[in-house]
């Protein structure tokens, strides 16, 4: 279901109408979409504005699933997403879009504002197997936002079988999980 606070261009506004508002500074672009200036940007928001890309058979990964879980404070140029069903797509898909067609299993992918979107934990795992600056800072802010995240990570790649850039990634989320704060001990 996607939430009445996003605007689709063509959808209850026409895109003139959608432009004027936006001028005006009634709405503000999040993503794909507009919502209203003074709505508070959530998860939900962000990956229900990503519903004309990702549709009923695609999930937001990578980069797009980092923002979408609070990791980015802006969308990336290009939204990564991936095939969340088991059969294979015959669909355009469009040059905003960096397409990768393996099939996520269901149980790493959480339905958030109308879409699929990976589990912070896969995110954060498929973050930290590309070997790219960007990807490595979207991995560090994506683990501060969200406490134990590396080593739950960490579990993801030690439940599956061989996975490419598997040492290096869990090699760095180690060193990630090794930056957070250890709550002091209490004896009483």
């Amino acid at each position: 279901m996607t939430s009445p606070f996003l605007y689709f261009p063509g959808d209850r506004l026409s895109p003139a109408e959608l432009s004027a508002a936006r001028l005006d500074g009634d709405v503000v672009e999040l993503g794909e979409a507009y919502i209203p200036a003074d709505a508070v940007e959530t998860r939900g928001l962000r990956a229900g504005s990503l519903r004309g890309i990702l549709g009923d058979h695609l999930a937001a990964t990578h980069l797009s699933a980092a923002w979408v879980h609070g990791g980015l404070e802006e969308p990336p140029t290009r939204h990564t997403v991936q095939r969340a069903v088991p059969w294979r797509l015959h669909q355009v898909i469009g040059r905003r879009v960096v397409y990768r067609d393996p099939s996520i299993p269901p149980e790493d992918l959480l339905p958030i504002g109308g879409v699929l979107v990976t589990s912070p934990r896969r995110t954060l795992a498929d973050l930290a197997r590309v070997p790219d600056d960007d990807y490595a800072d979207a991995a560090r802010r994506l683990a501060d936002v969200v406490p134990g995240l590396a080593l739950d990570a960490v579990g993801w790649f030690e439940e599956r079988g061989p996975v490419p850039h598997k040492r290096s990634a869990v090699a760095f989320l180690r060193g990630l999980a090794a930056r957070e704060p250890v709550a002091p001990v209490r004896t009483t």
